[in-house]
């Protein structure tokens, strides 16, 4: 390191000392807060009930979201039913549990719901060991119960597809982790005089910087930025992602996060950036409400109507957003029924005026729910 000039932040003889401009935060700082306001203003009129199922829908897309990030795709249904178990939510049928989406809600549960814990090395440690059950990342083996050890070569933090991947910055030597993740855990359980949405951007930066596991380091980043707004809020209930929303704009955040690695300690583009990310976060919260009023007003509607446990499913995913059209023949597979019964199912719904034929057209029938 000494024989060349510094290339990243981590390198700064002051690191990590960041530093922002809190006079141009000043403006995103409010509007983050107003939208947060408003956000929960809306729900605080609502039934516990609906509290719970707005909740549920932004921590699925959290857990989702956050290992779409790293290239990890998980089933969204397998990962409502793991929050819902462990939130005592009643969401009808389950899906069976997966070691894999349980470790993630695992460690989003914990960030969140015991958000008052000090963050230590063993937690930190059992977030790692959580997000990788079998030990492996894919084919890779990963190193659980410790920090990295670089016996394969320094850290890089890359993103795209195997085989064209593009290194955006490399991480702090191994040697130099336990002093890193002393003064980052130190700082992060300390009272601070930013703002909490700040500290929150701030400790995704410093972590993802550190890099400290073999894997894994950008969904626990996530977590301990969710951990931070829960201690501000003093509250375990999380109404949007910011991490949906750093997926949506995958390209963006890999960029900045490259640019702010190249920069200086000044890293108010950085927070700028992710104060935006939590505005349109909260944004598509409020869609997500809106959705969650709707099931609420549909389901006071037909709550004395005896229905199948097939058509309860059906309609739940039809009210949770359904990709596509419905058909017959969909309603059978999610159902694992037959063609016949699906039928059946579908003809009592449209006689209920639950369900109607859908005018869209397209070589098969298909149906929409009848909302009001």
């Amino acid at each position: 390191m000494a024989d060349r000039p510094r290339k990243y932040i981590w390198e700064d003889p002051d690191w990590p000392a960041l530093r922002y401009d809190a006079g141009r935060l000043a403006g995103p700082v409010a509007d983050v807060a107003h939208a947060q306001g408003k956000l929960l203003g809306r729900l605080t009129d609502t039934s516990e009930e609906i509290q719970d199922q707005a909740g549920l829908a932004a921590l699925t897309a959290d857990v989702v979201k956050t290992s779409e990030i790293e290239g990890e795709l998980l089933d969204v249904a397998s990962v409502r039913s793991s929050i819902a178990r462990r939130l005592g939510v009643d969401i009808g049928a389950t899906v069976p549990a997966d070691r894999r989406v349980d470790g993630v809600v695992d460690m989003i549960l914990d960030a969140t719901v015991h958000h008052d814990q000090p963050v230590t090395d063993e937690r930190l440690f059992g977030w790692h060991a959580g997000l990788f059950p079998t030990g492996y990342s894919g084919i890779s083996r990963v190193r659980i119960g410790g920090w990295r050890t670089d016996e394969t070569g320094p850290m890089e933090v890359i993103s795209g597809p195997y085989g064209r991947q593009r290194v955006h910055f490399e991480a702090p030597p191994a040697a130099r982790l336990d002093t890193e993740m002393r003064r980052f855990i130190s700082w992060f359980d300390e009272r601070s005089a930013e703002p909490a949405i700040v500290k929150a951007g701030l400790a995704h930066l410093w972590f993802v910087t550190i890099h400290p596991f073999d894997d894994g380091n950008g969904r626990i980043a996530r977590a301990l930025g969710d951990l931070a707004l829960a201690r501000a809020d003093r509250s375990p209930r999380r109404f949007y992602s910011v991490s949906a929303q750093i997926q949506r704009d995958r390209k963006a955040y890999y960029d900045i996060l490259e640019r702010t690695q190249k920069g200086t300690l000044d890293v108010t583009e950085w927070l700028g950036w992710f104060l935006e990310a939590m505005r349109r976060a909260i944004a598509s919260a409020d869609e997500d409400v809106d959705t969650v009023l709707q099931k609420a007003r549909f389901w006071r509607r037909w709550d004395q109507t005896a229905m199948t446990a097939r058509q309860i499913t059906v309609l739940n995913r039809l009210l949770d957003g359904f990709d596509g059209k419905l058909t017959s023949r969909k309603w059978a597979i999610i159902t694992k029924s037959s063609q016949d019964t699906a039928l059946r199912d579908i003809n009592e719904l449209i006689e209920l005026g639950a369900l109607r034929r859908s005018e869209s057209g397209g070589r098969s029938t298909s149906y929409e729910l009848v909302l009001q």
